[in-house]
């Protein structure tokens, strides 16, 4: 023992009573945490269950979206807007602009066709979005013969859907391939047929497939180019579009065709050997509308008869 220090000796004694308290609090709240744990485990899985639905509760949820589609109403565009759309574009001052008169034609054709109407133009021209906004019931696909143009097209105008397309025609054989045509009218180049099976010299085949499965309802062929002898012409152009109105499975059976710059041979002959004068039921030499109705899978001729008459403009 030291001497000096302090001699008081101090005892802490800890009660049995304050250990015992301080194990059952610990007990009780363990308890209370566990409690509401399960109990929130429990309300999130009856919430989550209720969410889900069921493969039943989905179709009656679908049945029911598509109920309401398709009673809703189909407007058309006021009269007032479209005669603003035609006054504005027809006064562009783009030097290859339709006038006012022709791109009405088309127009009075569109607003006549029962919704949803199927709009095929070849070309992408000054009027693309024109036809676009007229047809906004519809659905308008544009056939271009310039790749790059095409996707530019497509990236400054997404709601816009163009394919390109690669014209093998020059416009200085267009006699040549018109007398080849005519043929193999029984064979390939058969006026009622599915093109993208087709061998025919001026039939587009490449295209995307859904593009032959569509009814066109209306066809404005405006293009590939045809103001030289060396560029594609719109041989291709023309005879495609009769074809793929005479060969619809569905829909109505009359299709709208224009032709625009009808004034140039190429435009013109085809006109004459694909579309018919039969069924051309208006002309100028800028634009000709015929109007081509379905045929029988076993058609073989274009045309009901080869006799030549006259068509007098709506302005003569």
């Amino acid at each position: 023992m030291k001497s000096g220090g302090n001699t008081n000796t101090k005892l802490i004694l800890v009660h049995p009573y304050i250990q015992k308290q301080t194990s059952t609090n610990r007990l009780w709240l363990l308890a209370f945490v566990s409690f509401f744990t399960i109990a929130f485990l429990l309300t999130l899985l009856y919430t989550t269950d209720s969410i889900i639905p069921t493969k039943n509760n989905s179709a009656t949820v679908s049945s029911a979206v598509n109920s309401v589609v398709s009673t809703a109403p189909i407007t058309q565009l006021p009269t007032a807007a479209i005669n603003a759309m035609l006054h504005y574009a027809s006064r562009s001052n783009d030097s290859f602009h339709m006038s006012y008169g022709e791109m009405k034609s088309i127009s009075d054709v569109l607003r006549r066709c029962s919704p949803p109407c199927n709009l095929l133009v070849f070309g992408l021209t000054h009027e693309t979005l024109l036809w676009k906004s007229l047809n906004h019931n519809g659905r308008t696909v544009f056939i271009e013969e310039n790749r790059y143009y095409a996707a530019y097209f497509e990236e400054i105008h997404p709601e816009i859907e163009v394919f390109d397309v690669q014209y093998t025609t020059k416009a200085r054989e267009a006699r040549e391939l018109v007398s080849a045509v005519k043929e193999a009218a029984r064979n390939e180049c058969r006026p009622v047929q599915n093109l993208l099976f087709s061998d025919c010299k001026l039939g587009l085949n490449d295209l995307p497939n859904h593009v032959y499965d569509v009814d066109w309802d209306v066809i404005l062929v405006d293009g590939p180019r045809g103001d030289g002898g060396d560029v594609p012409g719109r041989m291709s152009s023309i005879f495609t579009a009769a074809v793929l109105a005479r060969s619809k499975k569905g829909g109505n059976p009359k299709t709208h065709v224009f032709v625009h710059d009808y004034y140039r041979d190429v435009e013109r002959l085809c006109g004459d050997e694909f579309l018919c004068r039969e069924n051309l039921v208006e002309s100028n030499d800028m634009l000709a509308h015929y109007v081509l109705e379905r045929m029988d899978k076993n058609s073989t001729q274009f045309c009901r008869g080869r006799k030549k008459r006259s068509v007098s403009s709506p302005s003569a």
